[in-house]
């Protein structure tokens, strides 16, 4: 395979730097074909053809490239007449394959279905991990999500057999560790239909979290549009030691860039820091950029990546890696958009939170805040695992901290949960011994899944609304996040952390300075932990979780019973009417923080992610409403009686009453689930007037025939109460780069203007024009 082009390499030098030379090298590289997984021995991976768009755009930029820009822009449809500016203009790219994890892989299939075509056109996945509860163990919580989900996987596993999808059963692991152990590879773009799908970037790709509609797009095989993205250049230096892991890193990156900081840009790590840090490390980073509202993350090709390759059984690809790595880091000379250097010298061991991924405390601080802040001491639960940190160093680590509390007659005073991040890193940990000492000290092995980390966490041990501390090495910590309670205080760090803040049970406990008291009453302190990056025998591989898609799946049958409470086909949103929409009613003026989790809650509303009108019931609940500083509670402008927003919403489409929703900053932050803008879209909404928009959230409602609009000085937000009317002027006119008009119609009948902006360009204009991006899709058939 890849010898090819090492053979191309060594007859350049023998016979000298030429054209022709460069001809023989080309052609022989074009024969080695390497396929992109061992899943897809007919998919080959396409560096020659990213190279040549790679030459063309710094021809035509006259200047170095950035990796991110490398990667991005070697994927272009056009890199001919494409036109590229950082920040502004709309990409159209090929990227080159899908991942869909179980619970928006639902919508994103019924779309697919109602697109009307056969086949995907790109290599795609769907990876059941979602929908399964953390209740009892591993084995128990996985047999009875089964038998709950039977009709959704059943969905699932026939609608990937007739499209040409590849299937990963329930329990195989993490949408995101199993892309990095099987179809991450430095150099590709992936798209994925979950925020955190940036966790390949620890393998050297562009791997960026979208909503079902734009998966859709690529499966179809319709270029994807991105706007251009600006790139944060991330400068690490020294070299990671003792306490402090990878996950600090991001820690350290958001307490910097807070919860908006990367919107709109890709963030790039390089410098001699890189190389202390391993691929799965990497991984973590990446993975948690989602919640700087980054586009993505990535890192450059280096020895770690190639060694993870080689362990994961892809070394046709790191040797193919090799060959082209110029094209797989930066240019020398690259400039960056913003350039942050963090010294992983005087890196120290971070917790960020409560309620915000971005509120940054350093460990031998969090108790003394705590303190102040009034946060509970006590932790109740430590959890590890999740798809940002359940590799197979993370639980090493985790191991080695628990091994010297058992050694002391210790063990955790905290309950602690583990969630291995797949199949294969279940079976390697149980082979290797690292399960036995995690339950030695007191864990429970939950299954391969999300879990707790997206609120699938049947929790017993406190009553909803009572104050409590967990610490988690997940990503995100918003209000209510992982067990629906509003006052658990939850925290985010590195698994070894939490491992040892477990064995403590408080907060105010460091393990660098602090001393624990053996089971002889003798004071020891625990040293920093030490595991090995990977496994010294190759990965068990565990059960054979993974279905091939049939090579005609033609014959297959798709089953949507009309009577489900779980699944139900869609149908095609109305068009736009042509006209200016008119005194429509405010559903909700949204004060402060208003993610995903607020427009659309995971939990138990997750069992209805293949069905629009039940997950419905569900919108904007999380929201606070500035009228009353109450959650779910609005006032019906007819009935002028407060009841929930859902019914509200229901009420006015009822009554044909068009309705908008304004809101706060980085509206929509969060989760890529496309819920949160198919649910207003589903109950009669119109328009989002916010101050700014979260990335992902804001493609969504274009996707849906939404208007998502911006408020053109942040302060007229204060203009607008709750019982006012909205008018949108000149939409006929609605063009790229040309603010709308926006009319307020006051309660006393008074009447002002304000500007609105909005990002639409072309195409987007259409999918308003069409009522969705799915119905212009099938008027282009």
């Amino acid at each position: 395979m890849a010898s090819y082009c090492l053979l191309a390499g060594r007859l350049q030098q023998a016979l000298g730097h030429g054209a022709r030379q460069y001809h023989i090298s080309a052609v022989l590289c074009q024969r080695a074909k390497v396929a992109m997984s061992h899943f897809e021995a007919n998919e080959y991976i396409s560096y020659e053809k990213v190279e040549k768009n790679i030459n063309i755009v710094r021809k035509r930029l006259d200047r170095p490239l950035t990796l991110s820009e490398k990667i991005v822009y070697g994927h272009l449809d056009d890199p001919v007449k494409q036109d590229i500016v950082r920040g502004k203009t709309y990409l159209r790219l090929r990227p080159d394959r899908v991942a869909m994890q179980d619970a928006t892989a639902q919508m994103a299939m019924l779309q697919f279905i109602s697109s009307g075509l056969p086949r995907v056109a790109v290599p795609s996945t769907i990876h059941c991990d979602h929908l399964i509860e953390a209740q009892l163990g591993g084995d128990k919580d996985l047999k009875r999500a089964k038998d709950i989900n039977q009709e959704v996987y059943n969905f699932l596993a026939t609608a990937a057999a007739k499209y040409g999808v590849g299937f990963w059963k329930p329990g195989s692991g993490i949408i995101h560790q199993i892309i990095l152990e099987n179809y991450a590879y430095p150099g590709v773009l992936l798209i994925g239909t979950d925020s955190h799908t940036p966790n390949g970037g620890g393998l050297g790709g562009i791997c960026i979290g979208v909503g079902g509609a734009d998966a859709v797009d690529v499966m179809a095989g319709i270029p994807w549009e991105l706007k251009c993205p600006k790139v944060i250049g991330v400068k690490l230096t020294g070299k990671l030691s003792g306490w402090t892991s990878p996950k600090d890193v991001i820690l350290k990156v958001a307490g910097i860039l807070t919860v908006k900081g990367g919107t709109g840009a890709i963030v790039e790590y390089h410098g001699p820091g890189v190389d202390s840090i391993s691929c799965t490390g990497m991984a973590t980073i990446c993975n948690m950029g989602a919640e700087i509202g980054a586009t993505t993350s990535v890192f450059p090709y280096n020895h770690r990546m190639k060694k993870y390759l080689e362990k994961t059984g892809r070394s046709e690809i790191a040797s193919l890696a090799e060959e082209f790595k110029s094209d797989l880091v930066p240019d020398e000379g690259a400039e960056y958009d913003q350039l942050i250097e963090v010294n992983l010298d005087e890196l120290k061991p971070y917790i960020n939170g409560p309620f915000t991924p971005d509120l940054a405390n350093p460990v031998s601080e969090v108790g003394t805040i705590a303190e102040q802040k009034g946060w509970p001491l006590d932790i109740r639960v430590g959890l590890i695992g999740s798809c940002t940190n359940s590799s197979y160093e993370d639980m090493g680590r985790a191991a080695a901290v628990a091994k010297q509390a058992l050694s002391h007659g210790l063990k955790c005073k905290s309950q602690f949960t583990i969630t291995p991040g797949s199949e294969q890193i279940r079976a390697t940990i149980e082979r290797d011994g690292y399960a036995a000492i995690l339950r030695d000290v007191g864990g429970v092995v939950l299954a391969n899944a999300c879990g707790p980390c997206i609120g699938q966490w049947d929790r017993k041990d406190i009553k909803k609304g009572e104050k409590n501390t967990i610490v988690t090495s997940y990503n995100r910590n918003f209000t209510g996040r992982n067990d629906a309670n509003p006052e658990t205080h939850a925290f985010v760090t590195s698994p070894e952390i939490v491992t040892a803040l477990s064995i403590a049970g408080t907060l105010k406990f460091d393990p660098e300075r602090d001393f624990l008291t053996s089971a002889d009453g003798k004071k020891f302190k625990l040293e920093a932990p030490d595991a090995d990056e990977l496994p010294k025998s190759d990965f068990d591989p565990g059960q054979d979780t993974y279905q091939y898609p049939p090579k005609d799946g033609g014959a297959e049958r798709v089953d949507v019973n009309p009577t489900s409470q779980r699944l139900q086909l869609l149908e095609p949103f109305d068009k736009w009417d042509g006209k200016d929409l008119e005194k429509m009613q405010i559903l909700i003026k949204v004060k402060g923080k208003c993610t995903t989790d607020h427009i659309s809650a995971a939990g138990p509303w997750l069992k209805f992610r293949g069905h629009l009108d039940n997950i419905s019931n569900n919108l904007l609940i999380g929201a606070i409403n500035i009228e009353n500083n109450k959650a779910n509670s609005v006032k019906n402008a007819v009935t002028q009686e407060y009841g929930p927003i859902p019914d509200t919403a229901r009420y006015y489409k009822a009554h044909g009453i068009k309705w908008v929703v304004v809101g706060d900053e980085n509206y929509g932050e969060g989760s890529s689930r496309e819920h949160a803008a198919l649910e207003p879209r589903h109950l009669g909404g119109r328009a989002i007037i916010t101050k700014s928009f979260a990335r992902i959230h804001e493609t969504n409602l274009k996707k849906q025939g939404l208007l998502p609009l911006t408020f053109s000085d942040p302060a007229d937000y204060d203009k607008i109460h709750p019982e006012d009317k909205i008018t949108l002027v000149g939409l006929k006119d609605l063009a790229p780069g040309k603010p709308l008009k926006c009319i307020i119609t006051h309660q006393n009948g008074s009447q002002e203007t304000i500007t609105l902006n909005h990002t639409f360009n072309e195409t987007q204009l259409e999918w308003f024009q069409a009522g969705s991006a799915l119905n212009r899709m099938k008027e282009l058939q």
